[in-house]
């Protein structure tokens, strides 16, 4: 059922966690209350964060804790995972409502990147710490490059802001938006450079959709300096 998944993943996870890692709430609430992903969320949220942290703290030994949390926050943003779930097409095995499947639930990030998450905690379930990490580090292992391609700044907001003061343009400036519930609200992010706005960035966080929105300002950025 899930042998294409479990190929792409690299290691075999039995199916009934697959399906629970799979079950969005809106499947759950439309078959009568099954259990959903979320408990396997809680967990693998958990298990990611201390995955990349540990690997963080060993990559940078000279940085102190200002500087690790936002790079923490840049490689394991709702964008970055929600990628990382599209790379591994978990979209096409998410069991969604016909709510969110009639509004492309299945490449919503915010979808993507908790069914990401609770896909990491099936695998910690089933298989440990060690194993689970080594998977994960792998999934990481471009954006920890780019990190570390950034230089002393590291967190995309300080690179930007690093790159606009070399280029001599005008300070960023962030607009914010959110949305949904207090419980599960969204935000996006807006980089204004002087009259130029670039591309938004989305996240679970004002802090993480600036971070992703000051990242694709930055790549942009990068590339123009470069073909001068």
């Amino acid at each position: 059922m899930y042998s294409g998944l479990t190929e792409r993943l690299g290691i075999l996870v039995k199916d009934e966690l697959l399906e629970l890692a799979l079950t969005h709430r809106s499947f759950s609430y439309e078959a009568g209350g099954i259990p959903t992903n979320e408990r396997l969320e809680f967990l693998g949220d958990s298990v990611l964060g201390l995955v990349v942290t540990d690997e963080l703290y060993k990559q940078f030994p000279n940085l102190d804790e200002s500087r690790l949390s936002p790079l923490r926050s840049g490689v394991v943003n709702m964008r970055a995972l929600a990628q990382i779930a599209r790379d591994l097409k978990l979209g096409e095995h998410l069991r969604i409502g016909k709510g969110e499947e009639a509004t492309n639930g299945r490449d919503k990030n915010s979808i993507l990147a908790d069914s990401l998450e609770a896909l990491v905690g099936a695998i910690y379930i089933q298989h440990g710490y060690a194993n689970t990490a080594q998977i994960v580090l792998e999934w990481i292992k471009p954006a920890l490059t780019l990190a570390s391609g950034m230089g002393a700044s590291l967190d995309s907001k300080t690179a930007l802001q690093e790159l606009t003061s070399d280029l001599n343009l005008s300070t960023p400036e962030y607009e914010i938006t959110e949305s949904g519930p207090d419980h599960d609200k969204s935000f996006i992010a807006t980089v204004n450079i002087g009259s130029e706005k670039f591309p938004s960035g989305d996240g679970k966080s004002k802090r993480e959709a600036e971070q992703a929105a000051a990242k694709l300002a930055y790549d942009l950025l990068s590339s123009r300096s470069k073909k001068k």
